[in-house]
C-alpha cells in the first residue's frame, strides 16, 4: 500500500513529510492527542537544551511555529512558570503542556477524476496520479485523494480515521503513484486494517534506483525510526522499529537498476529510507538520495505501487489489482533500455 506507512489511527499530520503525508499507516503512537494536557521531567541528555527543541522531540508531528505558538500563550510551563522557545531547560525540572483542539477547516467533495481499479460496496482501490496528496493535511486541504473520494463515493466511507481522513487507512506520498485502498465502511476498514496489521496484504512496487545492483535479490532489514537531525525524515536506526524490504532486479542500465521492491512491513517512507541505506537511492529522490539533477523529467522519486493484493472483507476472496505503470515510469524506461 504505501512504500512504507501503515497508518492507523493518530497518525502524523502532513506536515512530518515534506509537500506530503507519509506512506502507509504509522503506528499512531508518536503524537498527542489535540486537547490532551499532560507533562514530562527533563533527563539528564536534555538539559542545557532549548525548550523549543525538546519539544520538537517529545511531540513530533507538531510544527516548531505552532510550538512557540503555544510557548508564547503560556500553554507550555516549566515549573509552573512560563516560559520563552529560548529558555534553557535543566534536568528535573517538569515541563507541563496544553494542546489545544485546533478548529478543523470544512473537507468538501470535488469533482475529481479517478483511475478506478476495482470497487464494490465495501472497498475502493484507486491508481493516485503523482502530485495528489491522499488526505487533507496543513497546506493541503482541496485537490486531495480524500477530496476526490468523497465526491466519488457520495459520503459512504469510513469514518475511524475521522473528518480528515474518511476511507484512508493507508497512505503512499504525493510523489509515489500507484494503487491505494480506500474503505466504504467500518467494518471494511477494520478488516483491512487488520491484514496491514499482520502483515497479509501483498504490496509490490516498481522502482528505479541511481547504481548497478549486482545481486539478484536482496533483503532489506533494518530498523526504521524518525531521523534525530531531521525530524521531517525518517532514518535507519537501532531504536527504530523493525522494517523488512524484498527487492528483486528486473533490468540493469549500467548505472541504474529497474526493480520491484515487496514490502514485508509497512514504515514510513520505508523504501525510500532503505535503499538510500543500501546505497542505491531512488532516481528523482532529493529528500533521501541526490540532490543533483538527472537526465530524466521524474518530479520526485521515480517509485509506483503496482500490486496491490488484499482479503475482501466481506467475502473473504482473495483480490488483486494492478496499476499500469504511468507515462514518466515508461518514458525513462524507453530512454534506458534505447
Amino acid at each position: 500500500m504505501s512504500e512504507g506507512n501503515d497508518n492507523v489511527p493518530g497518525e502524523p499530520p502532513e506536515e512530518f513529510v515534506p509537500e506530503e503525508a507519509p506512506e502507509e499507516l504509522s503506528d499512531g503512537n508518536d503524537i498527542v492527542p489535540e486537547g490532551d494536557s499532560f507533562s514530562f521531567s527533563i533527563t539528564a541528555p536534555e538539559a542545557g537544551e532549548r525548550i523549543d527543541k525538546v519539544l520538537a522531540v517529545r511531540i513530533p508531528g507538531q510544527s516548531r511555529s505552532y510550538l512557540k505558538k503555544l510557548i508564547k500563550e503560556e500553554l507550555i510551563r516549566i515549573d509552573g512558570r512560563p516560559v520563552k522557545p529560548s529558555t534553557c531547560v535543566s534536568e528535573n525540572e517538569t515541563v507541563s503542556v496544553v494542546l489545544p483542539v485546533r478548529m478543523l477547516p470544512d473537507i468538501l467533495p470535488e469533482d475529481i477524476p479517478l483511475d478506478v481499479l476495482y470497487e464494490d460496496e465495501d472497498v475502493l482501490v484507486v491508481n493516485k496520479p503523482k502530485g495528489m496528496v491522499v488526505h487533507p493535511a496543513a497546506g493541503h486541504y482541496t485537490g486531495t485523494l480524500v477530496n476526490a473520494v468523497m465526491y466519488h463515493c457520495k459520503g459512504s466511507l469510513s469514518g475511524i480515521n475521522g473528518v480528515l481522513r474518511p476511507g484512508i487507512v493507508h497512505r503512499i506520498d504525493k510523489d509515489t503513484t500507484g494503487s491505494i485502498i480506500v474503505c466504504k465502511n467500518d467494518n471494511a476498514h477494520q478488516s483491512i486494517a487488520g491484514q496491514l496489521a499482520e502483515h497479509t496484504i501483498v504490496r509490490r512496487y516498481r522502482a528505479i534506483v541511481l547504481g548497478n545492483i549486482r545481486e539478484d535479490t536482496v533483503t532489506i532489514s533494518q530498523p526504521i525510526g524518525r531521523d534525530p537531525s531531521d525530524r521531517k525524515k525518517m532514518a535507519v536506526r537501532p531504536d527504530g522499529r523493525q522494517a523488512v524490504t524484498h527487492v528483486r532486479v528486473l533490468e540493469r542500465f549500467g548505472n541504474y537498476t529497474y526493480i520491484e521492491c515487496r514490502l514485508e512491513t509497512g514504515r514510513t517512507h520505508q523504501i525510500r529510507v532503505h535503499l538510500a541505506w543500501y546505497r542505491h537511492p531512488l532516481l528523482g529522490d532529493t529528500v533521501y538520495g541526490s540532490s543533483k539533477k538527472t537526465p530524466f523529467a521524474t518530479q520526485g522519486q521515480c517509485l509506483h505501487a503496482q500490486i496491490l493484493g488484499f482479503i475482501h472483507p466481506v467475502s473473504g476472496t482473495y483480490i488483486e489489482t494492478e496499476a499500469p505503470l504511468p507515462d514518466y515510469f515508461n518514458n525513462i524506461l524507453k530512454k534506458l533500455r534505447s
